[in-house]
């Protein structure tokens, strides 16, 4: 039997509920593929293949007597270990275990644990979710899986989750996301990630970082797999309505915003090249290229990299909650929050202040298009060795985020989905963003790019430490 996790997630379902294979099946493919692959990429902090076959069996058995809890029913998802998942411990990536506090599941892993998916286990994050590189010099950094030679990263703070989908124990990835934490991972592994507008989806049962910026988000091998999850996991939509309108998008006349500024600039070799040829592509079937003015994005990012909002809420979230762990951060977040002290009451308002105008502005520029496209991620993910102590990581750090933050500066949604490899052979995320609450047509336009530019496995090929 070929492997079934590669399977869509709307094609599993349809083969669960006929009884072509269990969701047992399914989870022992799962774990075959962690087995065989996942002591080479450390992608979990907590990896639990007994209570997966169980969870596995008890859809089976509400399969066996006509329950339908919904499309992830016996489906292996991995949780991000921010995420707070009823009968497993919570590290947020830190040395220590946290209080129980943190370890009270919300609405987000409700959605799933809800239909009966099977929760794999939990994969490492950056401490605190405060990074972009995917580095945990606590408990190890995951190895990015295209790179068969060097251990590169795998992108943060999520930095486990898309080596999970890559290594096929997982078809979702739970992630959160305050710059780039989902998206980052999810374009230098070659998988798509969605970021939802702030507040749309509760933070209940997540850890936080920054409550201003945090979002949930998620992980998938595709769009389409994406676009079920988002279904799924929130309350508003409707996921046949979703499928459809995504089946049914078109590209012809859509008017793509492209800022040349600061997200086009300092890329490495091969990152603008392999979006812009799939812009081409695009335009191949009725898009439209057009030219846009953003300065904001220049603005919002200038703040957030002189520490922005988020280091100062960070220090007060463990000032506040947990104040022996600020004693074990980790260098590479401890570094990041040195200024957080020196940002007094009334410069954390202008600041907020700032983002807010900015986040108003961009949002009427935005009127004229349907959607920016930039690319996701600035530079090939370093080696793990360049970026082991703070002097290689801030620089390289800052620059993974360039490009993300500001969706989250600028209070957009937005989404990266696989479109090329690099000079050095490492995937390129082309990011679509869009203005706040317009995930549903987000999910459309990056349905319709995709079923013209293929997959990620349609267009890149397999990553080579998982062939």
């Amino acid at each position: 039997m070929s492997d079934l996790t590669e399977f869509p997630i709307a094609e599993i379902g349809r083969n669960l509920r006929a009884r072509k294979f269990t969701a047992r099946d399914l989870t022992d493919a799962a774990i075959a593929n962690h087995d065989s692959r996942g002591e080479a990429l450390g992608a979990y902090k907590l990896w639990q293949a007994d209570a997966a076959r169980d969870a596995a069996d008890a859809a089976d058995a509400l399969f066996r007597v006509g329950a339908d809890l919904g499309p992830f029913q016996g489906v292996p998802v991995s949780v991000k270990d921010l995420f707070a998942v009823n009968g497993l411990p919570t590290f947020a990536g830190s040395p220590n275990r946290l209080p129980p506090a943190f370890e009270r599941q919300g609405p987000v892993v409700d959605a799933l644990r809800g239909q009966q998916a099977v929760i794999t286990g939990k994969t490492h994050t950056v401490e605190f979710a405060y990074g972009g590189a995917g580095v945990n010099n606590h408990w190890g950094s995951p190895r990015n899986p295209w790179d068969a030679n060097d251990h590169r990263v795998s992108g943060g703070s999520s930095s486990g989750a898309g080596v999970s989908l890559c290594e096929g124990s997982a078809l979702i990835a739970l992630g959160s996301d305050t710059a780039g934490s989902v998206r980052v991972p999810a374009s230098v592994t070659g998988n798509v990630g969605l970021k939802v507008t702030h507040g749309r989806w509760s933070l209940a049962g997540i850890t936080p970082l920054s409550p201003a910026l945090d979002t949930p988000g998620v992980l998938a091998r595709t769009v389409a797999d994406t676009t079920v999850a988002f279904g799924e996991i929130d309350r508003k939509a409707s996921t046949g309505a979703l499928l459809s309108a995504t089946e049914s998008a078109s590209l012809d006349g859509l008017r793509i915003g492209i800022c040349d500024d600061i997200f086009w600039q300092d890329c490495s070799p091969g990152i603008v090249e392999g979006v812009r040829q799939a812009l081409d592509e695009l335009t191949e079937v009725g898009a439209r290229l057009v030219p846009l003015e953003l300065p904001e994005a220049e603005e919002v990012f200038g703040l957030f990299r002189r520490g922005g909002i988020v280091s100062a809420e960070f220090k007060s979230f463990l000032e506040d909650e947990l104040p022996e762990w600020e004693a074990t951060l980790d260098s590479v977040v401890s570094a990041r929050m040195e200024s957080a002290a020196d940002i007094t009451a009334i410069e954390f308002v202008r600041r907020c202040r700032l983002m807010a105008r900015c986040s108003a502005t961009a949002a009427g520029r935005l009127r004229t298009v349907d959607c920016v496209v930039t690319p996701s991620v600035s530079i090939t993910p370093p080696k793990l060795a360049e970026v082991s102590d703070v002097d290689g990581y801030m620089p390289r750090n800052m620059m993974m985020l360039r490009n993300t933050s500001i969706g989250n500066l600028l209070s957009l949604c937005a989404l990266t989905m696989p479109v090329a490899l690099d000079a050095g052979a490492m995937p390129v995320g082309m990011q679509v963003l869009m203005p706040a609450g317009a995930e549903e047509k987000l999910l459309a336009v990056a349905g319709a790019m995709e079923r013209k530019l293929g997959t990620g496995r349609e267009r890149l090929g397999a990553p080579p430490l998982c062939a």
